[in-house]
């Protein structure tokens, strides 16, 4: 759309603020959050801090919001940035329940929408992500009349291979559900046995009685 070439440059940095893109984001913006004077609210939003990926891999990006103002899908506005070493550039651009992703850049067909709006989550994913993807990323949500407030920060580390800290969490979770399913299979045949040994029991207890109620012939 006009709105997403003029937010991207083809390099996937800022584009220059011209008279016409003001105009434009003045247009958009005040088309989907904007319906009379609005009274400035409290914005929370929280990420996941520190994020280690491995190389190639798939990483998401959380981000969710709490607004004082009930969530209405067409004001909300979430807008992604990511910042390297040096500089800034926009990553995803989420308006009135339409994401302007990327168009080049290092972040083309790499960035996928992957929040839920009503239920207040903002998230992104990152698909193979490489190591330039080294840095900080912002999370910024706006949902009039709670239009000012913190943004949620997230420093992204591309790391060769998976720590050890991540190893041993996912050793532990392998070994603890491997230990969960023994555990279950232990508990079935346990009562198996059980329910076996009883009804033993009830067949030899019905074959005893009929023995003793039985009487001799001869007798009188």
């Amino acid at each position: 759309s006009e709105f997403a070439k003029m937010l991207f440059t083809p390099a996937g940095g800022f584009c220059s603020t011209s008279t016409n893109m003001v105009k434009l984001f003045f247009e958009h913006f005040t088309t989907c959050a904007f319906a009379g004077v609005l009274q400035v609210s409290g914005m929370r939003v929280y990420t996941s801090g520190d994020v280690e990926a491995v190389n190639g891999t798939d990483v998401r990006l959380k981000c969710t919001f709490d607004s004082s103002a009930k969530i209405n899908p067409e004001l909300v506005i979430v807008s992604w940035t990511f910042k390297p070493l040096s500089g800034g550039r926009p990553v995803f651009m989420y308006l009135c329940q339409k994401p302007y992703l990327p168009p080049d850049g290092i972040f083309k067909k790499r960035v996928h929408w992957a929040g839920d709006i009503m239920g207040s989550d903002a998230s992104i994913i990152l698909r193979e992500v490489k190591f330039i993807y080294n840095g900080t990323y912002t999370c910024q949500v706006t949902n009039p009349p709670d239009v000012h407030g913190p943004v949620g920060e997230i420093r992204l580390r591309v790391v060769k291979t998976a720590s050890f800290n991540e190893l041993l969490y996912l050793v532990l979770a392998i070994g603890g559900g491997i230990a969960a399913v023994v555990f279950c299979l232990i508990v079935i045949v346990s009562c198996r046995r059980c329910k076996r040994k009883h009804r033993q029991r009830q067949l030899e207890g019905d074959e005893e009685v009929p023995r003793k109620e039985r009487k001799d012939p001869t007798a009188w």
